[in-house]
């Protein structure tokens, strides 16, 4: 190997070397956004969609459904829910065949909270007057750290069954109809 050679290849090693420091520097300051930019890393980022309660078949008490998608990276806690149709909203898990009233539910940062039918899902009790299929339903949703949300759940057929309740088909449903509050 000559020395110009050599010359060249420690040249080219250092450049590259040089250029792979400058990409890892890069990368890393990358991660050091502000608290306050787009990916909601510090706040919860909450918006609502997929509501629904079937027209109850009770005088007394009815069923409630939605999503809470969660795009910021803090997690929230949906804490409980009123409604100007009902005496009391409380918020229940099933397991099985076994229904539990809970204080909370949990809204995970970068998730979602979904309340579905046969899952975590609402309870409207001493109804003080009957949802028909077509009505709209008022709702404010109360949450540990972010404030209030207002939103408009609409009745649907007894029978109802949404075609996407999964978990991991929110993103479309989302955007039917959906209410955001950061």
């Amino acid at each position: 190997m000559t020395r110009r050679t050599a010359a060249r290849r420690v040249s080219t090693s250092t450049g590259a070397s040089a250029a792979a420091l400058v990409v890892a520097t890069a990368l890393a300051l990358a991660g050091c956004g502000d608290s306050d930019s787009d990916s909601g890393s510090s706040e919860p980022e909450l918006s609502v969609g997929s509501l629904y309660m079937p027209q109850p078949v009770s005088d007394s008490m009815a069923a409630g459904f939605l999503v809470v998608a969660n795009a910021g990276g803090a997690d929230d806690r949906l804490s409980s829910v009123t409604s100007d149709i009902a005496g009391e909203v409380t918020l229940h898990t099933t397991s099985g065949q076994s229904m539990t009233e809970v204080k909370n539910l949990d809204v995970p940062g970068h998730g979602k909270l979904v309340l579905e039918s046969g899952g975590n899902h609402l309870m409207f009790e001493k109804l003080k007057r009957k949802p028909k299929e077509g009505d709209k339903v008022s709702l404010e949703l109360h949450f540990t750290k972010s404030g209030p949300m207002k939103v408009e759940m609409p009745v649907k057929s007894p029978t109802y069954r949404p075609a996407t309740t999964t978990k991991s088909s929110m993103h479309s449903s989302m955007q039917s109809s959906s209410t955001s509050h950061h």
